[in-house]
């Protein structure tokens, strides 16, 4: 306040003295004073960048202002002080006396110096206030400068601190997780390094002891092997040894039992009823007949058997031959079992007893199913001709091939009973089966001399046909002698699952087994009554396997009519149908394991030289 009041009477006073343009420059200068003034007020207050700059130019612009009009005033109160002296002097100069001029001079220039002393007071006062004024301003100024400046640069510091303690942590930052992720590599390949290298080394430890082990353990195994070779070399050596001496002794034991028989069969005198007067026989595969060939061997007749694959020859020869030279030739070319050497052997259907035209029709000697009718089963036999024009068999399915020679007479008894009994298909008389398929193979013939016969020839040839037919059962209703050809070719057919059943034989209890019934490969049927009594003319023997209805049984007579004939060649086809219908129903089953367990026991317990398994018995399945 007090400083305010001096500049009041420093500015009045200064106007009185100055004149009008110092004056003016004066007052210019005192009304700068409030904007530096304001100025110095906004300064403290919260600056921003762009007022900041502007308030700095403003306070240059009055400093400017300032300089500007204390130069105009200093230079104006010159001037006018030296033009009010020189005025001053001519007015006292033209005056009348020195001593007032002196006066007036002393008191103007008193008045003069004291107006200039006090100018230079006012201006020494205003310059000292200016300075303060400046001086104020200056400091508030560079007070609010250098805080504005402190702050921004402590602004821009801590920008640039931060940004580079930002940049410092980032990189810090950076270089740790580098570090981290580094040192973390690191350890992961050391880590894997590690556990190849242990891999690596089990690998090898396990390679090198497996190796060792191996090694150890084939040495130990060669030392064994080595022990046990020629153990296992000895014993083989002794076994192959025995082996060959026992097989050895067992083909000279062989041979001379061949001997033996083919001496006994030499000395014995031959029936001649049972065999083809002057021939014989060899059965061979196609090669051994090559082979037979290049030695020198001719034969009259050779006849293919692609049903047992073989060939079948007929030889002729003297009246004077011997079998057993011939046979002991062949083999000694060929080899023995490749060939089958032998007679051509008879046989016979066996003697008929007929019991008027009264007797029992198969259907109520034994119970069929009713389904059994239309089986559609395939049974082959081999038997004489059959009479297919015969009533009871017009309308049933028969195939008939003859294999005897053109010119003989062919009987037909046998093969039509044999026929009606399996399959007659007429209202007043049915067969078993009546809507089975037959192949009927006739290989009888009449001889003048001895009747009703068949060939071994006959019966190989009629054998080959069916198993070509591909039938389920083979029906043999004959019987004779062994034969070796026969028993070979009955083995190739139960190897092809042909299942063959013959009749026991009509020879009576004390008679010799007969053929081919008495093979291992064929089903041994023999006959028995209505009271399951066998039939008094049948054979016995180990070789018996099950019996059926052949006693007084009522059959189609050919050229027509009926009649009743007893006989183990007619118990045949009741054992023959039950097979083929078991063949058909239960494919792959063993059929004559199911009709043995199922048979009635008959006689002694279990299987006797009488019935055998027992009475046959046909279950419904």
């Amino acid at each position: 306040m007090i400083f305010r009041n001096s500049l009041k009477e420093l500015k009045i006073f200064a106007l009185r003295g100055l004149s009008s343009t110092a004056s003016a420059a004066f007052l210019v200068l005192f009304l700068c004073l409030p904007l530096a003034q304001q100025a110095s007020a906004q300064v403290p207050g919260s600056l921003d960048d762009s007022d900041l700059i502007e308030e700095q130019v403003e306070d240059e612009v009055e400093e400017d202002v300032e300089d500007q009009v204390d130069d105009s005033v200093t230079d104006a109160a010159e001037d006018q002080v030296e033009e009010a002296v020189e005025d001053r002097l001519d007015e006292l100069l033209l005056g009348p006396g020195d001593r007032f001029v002196e006066e007036k001079v002393e008191e103007q220039i008193e008045d003069e110096v004291t107006d200039s002393v006090e100018d230079v007071v006012e201006d020494a006062v205003e310059e000292v206030a200016e300075e303060e004024v400046e001086n104020s301003l200056e400091d508030a100024v560079e007070e609010q400068i250098t805080d504005a400046v402190t702050e921004e640069v402590e602004d821009d510091v801590e920008q640039e601190v931060q940004d580079e303690v930002e940049e410092t942590v980032a990189d810090n930052v950076e270089d740790s997780v580098e570090d981290q992720i580094e040192e973390s590599v690191q350890q992961e390949v050391a880590q894997n390094v590690e556990q190849n290298v242990e891999d690596n080394v089990e690998s090898s430890v396990e390679t090198s002891v497996q190796e060792d082990l191996e090694q150890s353990v084939e040495s130990e195994v060669e030392a064994s092997v080595e022990v046990a070779v020629e153990d296992n070399v000895e014993q083989s050596v002794e076994s192959a040894a025995e082996v060959q001496v026992a097989a050895v002794v067992e083909e000279r034991l062989e041979n001379e039992i061949d001997d033996i028989l083919d001496d006994l069969e030499s000395e014995l005198e031959v029936d001649e009823a049972r065999i083809q007067r002057e021939q014989w026989l060899v059965m061979a595969e196609p090669e051994v007949f090559e082979e037979l060939a290049e030695k020198g061997y001719l034969f009259d007749t050779v006849t293919d058997l692609p049903g047992l694959g073989m060939r079948l020859a007929e030889v002729a020869g003297p009246s004077s031959f011997d079998i057993t030279e011939v046979r002991r030739g062949v083999l000694d070319v060929v080899g023995k079992d490749r060939a089958e050497v032998d007679l051509n052997h008879i046989y016979t259907a066996g003697s008929e007893v007929a019991v008027a035209e009264q007797g029992i029709v198969p259907r109520s000697a034994i119970t069929m199913p009713a389904s059994a009718d239309n089986d559609g089963v395939r049974i082959g036999m081999i038997d004489s001709k059959v009479d297919t024009s015969h009533p009871s068999l017009a309308n049933a399915s028969i195939e008939s091939r003859s294999f005897v020679s053109a010119k003989a007479t062919l009987p037909d008894f046998h093969g039509t009973a044999i026929a009606s009994i399996i399959a007659a298909n007429d209202g007043d008389y049915q067969g078993l089966l009546p809507g089975a398929e037959v192949y009927a193979a006739a290989v009888f013939e009449v001889d003048e001399e001895r009747g009703e016969i068949a060939s071994t020839v006959s019966l190989l040839r009629a054998l080959d046909w069916l198993i070509s037919t591909r039938v389920d059962v083979v029906n043999i209703s004959l019987a004779g002698p062994p034969n070796r050809l026969l028993e070979a070719a009955l083995q190739r057919a139960s190897e092809q699952d042909v299942l063959v059943m013959a009749a026991a034989g009509n020879g009576g209890p004390v008679a010799r087994p007969m053929y081919p019934a008495a093979y291992d490969t064929v089903v041994a049927v023999t006959a028995v009554d209505e009271g399951h009594r066998v039939f008094r003319l049948a054979n016995r023997g180990d070789y018996l396997d099950i019996a059926a209805p052949g006693v007084g049984l009522l059959h189609a007579r050919a050229g027509g009519g009926y009649v009743a004939s007893s006989g183990t060649s007619f118990a045949v086809p009741f054992a023959a149908t039950a097979a083929a219908r078991l063949r058909k129903q239960q494919p792959g089953a063993d059929v004559m394991a199911l009709l043995y367990n199922s048979a009635e026991d008959l006689g002694p317990p279990g299987r006797d030289d009488i019935y055998g398994y027992g009475l046959l018995r046909i279950r419904e399945s």
